[in-house]
């Protein structure tokens, strides 16, 4: 059991750097925003960009490094 929780830990870390890494700052299109950029950050398809995928990506994968994290202090 102990190794599955470490396993996961592993592979949610991982994502986590990755997700993080891959995502680009918030001040890179400023600039597309002021023009007439808000409704790629406000519209409906913004989870299908991959932006949002990155987000959400980013999102899950904190909270199984957390959730095991837990459980792996837990089980020691």
């Amino acid at each position: 059991m102990e190794a599955v929780v470490r396993v996961l830990l592993i592979i949610a870390s991982l994502v986590l750097i990755a997700s993080i890494l891959l995502q680009s700052g918030k001040s890179a299109g400023m600039s597309g925003e002021i023009a007439g950029g808000a409704e790629s950050i406000w519209g409906k398809n913004k989870s299908r960009t991959i932006e949002g995928k990155l987000e959400k990506a980013t999102a899950i994968s904190a909270i199984i490094f957390v959730i095991a994290s837990i459980a792996l202090v837990a089980i020691q």
